[in-house]
C-alpha cells in the first residue's frame, strides 16, 4: 500500500513556477496528483509545464497565468482549475516577493504596500475563494481541504532592513490561525510553513552576505535541500496530516533556534 498516493487529489501552486513552489509540485506530481500552477510569468509557466510533464505523474497539469494580487485573475484561475479538474483538494499560498531591503528610517509607504500586497493579501484572496469552493463541497457532504502558505522563519526573527518583508510573513502567520479556526468545523486544516534559507531565484537576488551570515547561523550548517520539499508538501496534501491545523511551523535547518 502507498502511504501517500494522491491519485484523484487536485492541488494549486501559486508562485509554482520556479523555487519553492517548483520543488513542492514535482512531489505532488510524483505522488499521482493533479497539479495546478497560478503564476504570473507565462515563459517560467511554460519551462515548469515541461519539466513537471517529464516526470512522468498519472495526475493532470496546468499552468495559469495569475497574478495573486488581483482578485479577478484569481477568480479566473480558480474558474479554469475547476472547469479542468472539477475539485480541489488542497491550496499552496506559496507567490510572495522580497522586501524593499531597506531600514525602517528609509521605508517607503509605497513599498511597504508592495510587499503587502503580495505575501500577505494575496494567500488571503487565494483562500477566500478556494475556500468558497472546500465550505460548498463540504455542505454537500463532502468535507475537507488543506490550505498551505509559504511563511518564512523572519516572522519570529529580528533580520536587518527586513521589517516589511517580516511583517508581510507575521501577517500569514496569522492568517493562517485565523483560518483554522474558523473553517474546522469544515475540518478544512489551515498550516504555515516558515522556511528558512534556501537558494532560489529570489535569494539569488539578495546581497551576498546575507547568504553567508545564514550558512553561520543555521545549526545544521546548509540551506534547505529541494528534494526534501517535495516530501513536506505530499505530507501536508496528504490525509495524514489532517489532524495538524493552525500551526506555523519552522523548516530552516534549526535557524530559528539558533
Amino acid at each position: 500500500m502507498d502511504l501517500f498516493d494522491l491519485s484523484g487529489h487536485t492541488a494549486i501552486i501559486t508562485g509554482g513556477n520556479s523555487g519553492l513552489g517548483l520543488g513542492m509540485a514535482r512531489g505532488l506530481v510524483k505522488a499521482g496528483a493533479n497539479v495546478a500552477i497560478w503564476a504570473r510569468d507565462a515563459d517560467k509557466n511554460a519551462d515548469a509545464l515541461a519539466q513537471l510533464t517529464a516526470l512522468g505523474g498519472t495526475g493532470g497539469l496546468v499552468a495559469l497565468r495569475c497574478d495573486v494580487v488581483e482578485e479577478d485573475e484569481v477568480e479566473q484561475a480558480m474558474a479554469a482549475t475547476l472547469d479542468r479538474f472539477e475539485r480541489i483538494d488542497c491550496a499552496f499560498a506559496n507567490a510572495g516577493r522580497s522586501g524593499a531591503g531597506t531600514r525602517i528610517p528609509d521605508m517607503t509607504v509605497e513599498g511597504w504596500d508592495a510587499v503587502q500586497a503580495v505575501n500577505a493579501r494575496g494567500p488571503a484572496i487565494v483562500y477566500k475563494h478556494v475556500s468558497r469552493h472546500m465550505i460548498e463541497r463540504a455542505e454537500q457532504g463532502d468535507p475537507g481541504g488543506k490550505l498551505i502558505a509559504t511563511s518564512s522563519g523572519q516572522s519570529i526573527m529580528g533580520v536587518n532592513k527586513s521589517s516589511d518583508y517580516a511583517a508581510s510573513k507575521a501577517a500569514v502567520n496569522g492568517l493562517t490561525r485565523g483560518a483554522a479556526f474558523e473553517l474546522a468545523r469544515y475540518q478544512i486544516t489551515a498550516n504555515a510553513l516558515l522556511f528558512g534559507y534556501y537558494e532560489t531565484p529570489l535569494t539569488a537576488r539578495a546581497d551576498p552576505k546575507f547568504a553567508q551570515w545564514m550558512s553561520r547561523r543555521i545549526p545544521l550548517g546548509r540551506p534547505g535541500d529541494h528534494a526534501g520539499l517535495e516530501g513536506l508538501a505530499v505530507f501536508f496534501a496528504s490525509p495524514h496530516s489532517n489532524y495538524i491545523t493552525g500551526q506555523s511551523l519552522p523548516v530552516d535547518g534549526g535557524l530559528c533556534i539558533s
